[in-house]
């Protein structure tokens, strides 16, 4: 038997080298450092190179979804949104495969409310934010959250069927200092004459009214107008190459027409095209429970914008994430 020393001096050099394998198996695929990079891209990989190889993966899906298109159409006029038959529905042409460099989470209450966030870890350490929700409702647990988390953002909020933000914010000061209601609404073109009930006002109006050229996070749920918004809001930058937003959270009311194939594919294709990346969905379950098991028309989708140097996608030093 060795001696009690040597024993001691055994057992330390193994537990030595246990925490040198323990903190260097990123490289074998093993390990908290490996496992804290959640997509499991090689070690020491940039923020740009890991834009890279998620839109490489993005481009993927895109094949994914025209090859459904030619199965099941064989063109996209031939699809039908909800099927009788239940064998898909519309959603799954366009599912969230971006994924998010940075932490994904769920910000406000669970259930209606709350909304998912890419890198909040992020926008909290920003000097400035803006932050910008239209669709109040009375309910704005997300945004108070958000400005809990990240003392440097201010939230403009719009909605014309309510006088104020939710209790969340309206019932504390600190937060109150830091926003600002207006009872207009959302749309795809201004209409802010005297006869004009409600107001409306484009995205950009907006944005020049309030001294803004930048929005960190846009939020919008607006029963069925966002397509019309978010069409002008595309064309009017169409020629910049860069939306002036970092990520949307966006609630989808494809009913009516909006919820025809066609119509739909393009509007969304429009988006991509405008750089945004769907990173993640949650259907709308209690629009269906409260029709009855009706057609799932409402999903939440959230947007990384990939393009301009926000704080989601650009880093000056370009600093490898270890």
């Amino acid at each position: 038997m060795a001696p009690r020393n040597s024993r001691h001096m055994l057992f330390a050099m193994v537990a030595i080298a246990g925490l040198g394998l323990f903190f260097w198996a990123p490289s074998f695929g093993i390990g908290p450092l490996y496992y804290r990079d959640r997509y499991r891209l090689p070690f020491g990989s940039s923020l740009s190179q890991r834009l890279r190889d998620e839109e490489t993966r993005y481009a993927e899906t895109l094949k994914a979804r025209k090859a459904l298109i030619r199965k099941l159409g064989p063109t996209k006029e031939d699809i039908m949104s909800y099927p009788n038959t239940g064998s898909y529905t519309m959603w799954d042409f366009f599912i969230p495969s971006f994924q998010c460099p940075h932490h994904v989470e769920r910000i406000g209450v669970l259930g209606d409310g709350g909304k998912w966030v890419c890198g909040m870890e992020r926008i909290a350490k920003q000097p400035e934010c803006v932050i910008y929700s239209f669709g109040i409702n009375g309910e704005s647990s997300f945004e108070a959250a958000l400005l809990e988390r990240a003392p440097g953002c201010e939230v403009w909020g719009y909605d014309f069927s309510v006088n104020s933000f939710g209790p969340e914010i309206e019932e504390t000061s600190s937060l109150k200092q830091r926003s600002h209601f207006f009872p207009w609404a959302l749309g795809g073109r201004n209409a802010h004459g005297p006869e004009d009930n409600p107001k409306i006002y484009t995205l950009d109006t907006l944005m020049r009214m309030n001294g803004h050229t930048f929005i960190d996070l846009l939020k919008i749920d607006i029963e069925g107008a966002e397509f019309d918004t978010l069409s002008t809001f595309l064309r009017a930058h169409k020629s910049t190459g860069s939306l002036p937003i970092g990520q949307l959270q966006l609630e989808l009311h494809a009913w009516d027409d909006y919820g025809n194939f066609p119509f739909f594919h393009d509007w969304w294709v429009s988006l991509e095209e405008g750089g945004l990346r769907p990173f993640w969905t949650e259907a709308n379950l209690v629009y269906v429970n409260y029709n009855e098991g009706g057609k799932p028309r409402l999903a939440e989708y959230s947007f990384i914008n990939i393009h301009g140097n926000h704080s989601l996608v650009y880093e000056p030093a370009e600093e490898a994430f270890a």
